[in-house]
């Protein structure tokens, strides 16, 4: 963004901005939402993430391209199996029962989840979380990159927190993490939407879309 970008912006402007987006948005609709209208409550906010992204001086749509012919195939692999090991641990040790509940009971379901995650999910996610957070609130982040980097990750794991698990939060903030470091570190914006897809899709594939499914959701209140 151009320094006269900033300046018609402003910082305190980005700090209301950043609060209420990032962190108030999502506390208000794990407190104080049914669960039924939760995901409803979560496309509205991504909408008007997208409208703050356009909004933002020097955004350009070939940002999101930025990276393409960089993605590194042993990583994407790499994350498939480590996502793979860890939530198998996960579900043998506490619902062993739904451990690949999708594949065994609706396997046409879940080729609809592999087809589908990557586009309505992990891409608009990463657009709001990684795009907007980096570029548009860049001037009040911390200098440096590892605690933008981690800030960014705990950010993602409270937009989760609505499910309210202990489970849904280290994954999250874990695959925050990452996707982060792919995105500010390695300047891959589809490099992230692919971890976040593989990602994504191995943890339905064990079944542990139980977690991630609001009329699962109990509140401790």
């Amino acid at each position: 963004m151009t320094d006269s970008g900033w300046a018609r912006i402003g910082r305190g402007r980005l700090w209301v901005e950043f609060v209420l987006f990032f962190i108030v948005a999502p506390l208000a609709v794990a407190v104080l939402l049914p669960p039924r209208w939760m995901f409803p409550a979560l496309f509205t906010v991504t909408g008007v993430g997208l409208i703050l992204l356009f909004l933002t001086p020097g955004f350009r749509l070939l940002l999101l391209t930025r990276g393409l012919l960089r993605m590194s195939t042993p990583l994407v692999v790499m994350t498939a199996l480590v996502t793979l090991a860890v939530g198998y641990g996960i579900m043998q040790a506490t619902r062993p029962e739904a451990l690949w509940m999708i594949v065994r009971r609706n396997p046409e379901l879940m080729a609809m989840i592999a087809l589908g995650y990557p586009v309505v999910s992990a891409l608009p996610q990463e657009v709001v979380f990684r795009v907007l957070f980096f570029e548009r609130y860049a001037p009040i982040l911390p200098s440096r990159i590892a605690p933008q980097i981690v800030l960014n990750a705990n950010i993602f794991a409270l937009a989760h927190v609505m499910y309210w698990s202990w489970i849904v939060l280290a994954l999250t903030f874990a695959g925050g993490l990452l996707f982060a470091w792919s995105y500010r570190v390695r300047g891959n914006f589809p490099e992230a939407v692919v971890l976040h897809s593989v990602a994504g899709v191995a943890l339905f594939l064990l079944g542990m879309g139980v977690y991630f499914y609001s009329g699962n959701v109990q509140r401790p209140f």
